[in-house]
């Protein structure tokens, strides 16, 4: 901690442990040292600025290990998309400048929130990019899909994805779904895998929902204790799963952004 220090100039810096990412580390603390920021060594949450040295990885591992404070993040990217990772290592001096001069403005990107509820008791996750439902060792599994608490149809294959529009990009997009301009406030509901077939009909194509509305998944009987729950990559799993509701959380991720880059230049400069 730094008593001295006005909290508009304490900065945190989360790094992950390879060579080039420490390495970046101690380039970045010695520049935003020499223009008065203050590095603290552990994370205080009075910080205006949460910096993720790292990859897309990192740093929804970092959000999601921190709950998803009020402090904005920014990522300097080391690993390869870097979707999320504005700052390159090689503009360190421009970045470090630019937050000086206070030349940023700070994003709020909705979360998505799934709650399971079990035959004993009901569980809160949130995610930034997604929350996937899938089969354990990559069974088939069987979920009837309501919205607005009207029944729509069931979805058999290896699960569904339910993204935000940040998250669209990501495992959505993997699996044949639409990308969407976070500007627009909706979620996103694409099935992995589905199955047709005599037996069978599923759903084929992802479904774009308003964030006014909700998702209810009803597993089959006989699925209530067979589905691996993944939020932005980290798997959870609860026996005797009933229900499980998607909708928008009250949460959300702040981003500091320096460019003047569109989503859309974003989406052609890392996919096109």
């Amino acid at each position: 901690m730094c008593g001295d220090c006005n909290k508009k100039s304490i900065i945190n810096i989360i790094h992950n442990n390879d060579s080039r990412s420490k390495e970046t580390y101690e380039t970045l603390e010695s520049k935003l040292k020499s223009k008065g920021f203050f590095v603290s060594e552990t994370f205080d949450e009075s910080a205006m600025l949460n910096i993720c040295i790292g990859g897309d990885g990192a740093f929804l591992r970092a959000v999601h290990k921190y709950n998803f404070p009020d402090t904005p993040f920014i990522g300097v990217n080391t690993g390869h998309l870097g979707f999320f990772q504005e700052v390159s290592p090689d503009n360190l001096d421009s970045f470090v400048n630019n937050l000086y001069e206070e030349k940023y403005k700070i994003e709020e990107f909705k979360l998505i929130e799934a709650i399971i509820c079990t035959r004993n008791s009901c569980i809160v996750l949130r995610g930034i990019n997604e929350i996937a439902l899938k089969g354990i060792e990559s069974q088939v599994i069987h979920l009837n899909i309501s919205i607005d608490n009207e029944h729509f149809e069931k979805v058999s294959g290896d699960g569904i994805i339910v993204s935000t529009p940040i998250g669209s990009t990501a495992y959505n997009f993997s699996c044949g779904g639409s990308i969407i301009n976070p500007s627009l406030k909706t979620l996103q509901l694409t099935p992995i895998a589905p199955i047709n077939s005599k037996a069978y009909r599923s759903l084929q194509s992802s479904l774009i929902i308003p964030s006014d509305s909700y998702i209810k998944v009803t597993p089959e009987y006989r699925d209530e204790s067979s589905i691996l729950i993944i939020v932005d990559g980290k798997q959870f799993q609860y026996d005797n799963i009933i229900e499980i509701n998607f909708q928008y959380s009250n949460k959300v991720l702040r981003k500091l952004t320096i460019n003047e880059k569109t989503f859309w230049s974003n989406v052609r400069d890392k996919f096109l």
